[in-house]
């Protein structure tokens, strides 16, 4: 009988090289290696900018189908994926997101891969990392705590505190903080008033980290942020109360790449980690960069479903970083994509051939979708043991009459074996250069305009719904300058709509507007959909319950 690991035990038991070992497969001398134990390591500075004039490699994107309960392995795929093209000879890395704890102890328990396809060391990339989110959260609350004390000391810049823009933040899931009253307790204290908490990976501060291309280009968009308005509704920048030197000081070593393992020992950077659903979902502009100068293949992912995550890589990272992505591997499973067509969660090992042909219609929007940026699109789909020749047979020429090619891969139970083919392909279409990339919108367009193109050509929905002041604020913007910024959509990651439980390819719907944020450091307009959220809550039974030290003083749980 065949005994099946566990992601942390395959972890624990991986054979993981020193880490200039690694670097050295890239061409990284030690001494521009700044190392976090014997296993990870941050990239210098002055080796980052020694190589920019190197042409750039092939980008690939990993994306996927909208995510269900039945899971879809788009990180697992990318670490696969990398694997695969070292494997058939090919000089590659791979650029993935650092972990965020609040999901880590929420619901998913991990995110650095599965099976055979992960990165290492798993327990730290999944925990505290290199610290870059501890990090990102001290810089973004010091400017909170400058905007309170600018104003405790005379409120030399005016700033009404009605109309402060600015929140707290804090790396956890915790809907007790999404609206506090601060400062009570008496004049010591300051002046009273309403506040917030998000999440770290939604902050501005975490954007910014991840659009950055240097240590300057950092300082300016911290300096860039807008705190807060005074009652003539002009704008104070944190530059204003002197926030952005100290901010960038704090930021120094978070903003170099962390560079860690495979399982099968090659490179992968893994740095930032903004949510896609609430904020631009890609890696950092530092990382993907510098891996593109350095391989011949680099292999990135965009968060949750193509809808969120590959629209915002491709309008908002490609746009500011001038990147050309080459390839585009949309992941699928059975299991999602027969959920997508009304399997409830235990029946999905039975097989239905029915639900798979109906649930294709989720994969087969996401094919047009990514065919609209003008880049080639190829189908991974993530193999589970239950699945069925029949129900994979119905997938393939699904995915062949929209004129892609689906392939199976079986990365997570044979590592880069499991990927030979999709590497192949994904070779084979990245050097016929037949990728027309262009983003959806141009600069130009009114910034309502651009939130209806990406509703009604993405979403496929019939209308965009924005109250008189929303649409007002977004006139004020472009009045003020900020016209020419993209727009990063804030919705739910389960549906092409605003409705979690809407599944498959709707459309006709419509996209409520809530409310507008301007990301002036960032450059970009958050607009929030829906009853999205910022600051998630833990969920009645989440991961932190099942995560735990057992005897030998190892972490369980995890996964």
């Amino acid at each position: 009988m065949t005994v099946v690991k566990s992601d942390i035990e395959i972890a624990r038991a991986a054979d993981k090289k020193p880490i200039q070992e690694i670097g050295a497969k890239l061409g990284i001398a030690a001494e521009h290696l700044l190392p976090y134990g014997h296993d990870k390591a941050k990239i210098s500075e002055e080796f980052i900018q020694s190589v920019q004039s190197r042409p750039d490699g092939k980008l690939i994107l990993v994306t996927a189908i909208n995510p269900t309960p039945a899971g879809e392995g788009k990180t697992t795929t990318t670490v696969g994926l990398g694997d695969g093209l070292n494997r058939i000879g090919k000089k590659a890395a791979i650029c993935i997101r650092e972990a965020s704890l609040g999901p880590c102890f929420g619901v998913k328990g991990g995110a650095a891969g599965g099976g055979y396809a992960q990165v290492v060391p798993m327990e730290d990339i999944n925990l505290h990392f290199t610290g870059d989110f501890h990090a990102i959260t001290s810089a973004h609350n010091l400017l909170s705590a400058m905007v309170d004390n600018h104003i405790y000391w005379g409120n030399e810049q005016n700033i009404d505190i009605r109309r402060i823009a600015w929140r707290r933040v804090m790396d956890m899931n915790d809907r007790a903080l999404r609206e506090i009253v601060c400062s009570l307790g008496g004049v010591a204290n300051g002046f009273p008033r309403e506040g917030g908490f998000d999440i770290t990976v939604a902050s501005e501060v975490m954007a910014i980290l991840c659009l950055a291309t240097d240590l300057k280009d950092l300082e300016k968009r911290l300096g860039d942020i807008i705190v807060g308005y005074r009652r003539d509704k002009s704008a104070v920048y944190a530059r204003d109360i002197k926030a952005d030197g100290a901010m960038t000081v704090l930021l120094k070593d978070a903003m170099q790449p962390n560079l860690v393992q495979t399982l099968e020992n090659n490179p992968a950077f893994v740095h930032g980690g903004p949510f896609a659903n609430i904020a631009h979902g890609c890696n950092s502009v530092a990382a993907t960069t510098t891996a593109l100068k350095l391989a011949d293949y680099v292999v990135t992912e965009a968060g949750f479903g193509a809808d969120l995550g590959a629209e915002k890589f491709f309008d908002i990272k490609c746009r500011k970083a001038g990147l050309k992505p080459d390839v585009t591997v949309i992941v699928a499973t059975v299991r999602a994509i027969k959920m997508n067509g009304g399997v409830a969660k235990e029946d999905l090992s039975i097989e239905n051939v029915a639900a798979v042909e109906k649930g294709c219609a989720n994969l087969g929007r996401h094919i047009e979708n990514v065919k609209q940026f003008g880049v080639p699109a190829v189908v991974a789909i993530n193999h589970f043991i239950s699945d069925t020749d029949a129900e994979i047979e119905e997938i393939s020429k699904f995915v062949t009459s929209m004129g892609s090619e689906a392939i199976v891969c079986r990365h997570w139970a044979d590592g880069s074996a499991g990927t030979e083919e999709l590497a192949n392909k994904v070779v084979h279409m990245a050097e016929s250069d037949a990728s027309q990339f262009a983003p959806l919108y141009p600069d130009e367009m009114p910034l309502f305009e651009k939130i209806e193109t990406v509703a009604k050509r993405i979403y496929r929905a019939e209308e965009v719904i924005a109250d008189k002041s929303v649409r007002d604020q977004l006139r004020d913007w472009e009045a003020k300058g900020y016209g020419g910024l993209p727009v990063c959509m804030a919705k739910t990651q389960y549906s092409f709509s605003t409705d979690p439980n809407l599944r498959g390819a709707p459309t006709g719907h419509t996209v409520p507007i809530r409310e507008v944020r301007l990301s002036a450091g960032a450059g970009f307009i958050v607009v929030v959909t829906g009853q999205i959220m910022t600051m998630p809550g833990l969920p009645r039974s989440p991961s932190s319950e099942r995560i735990y030290l057992n005897d030998e003083g190892q972490i369980e749980g995890l996964f």
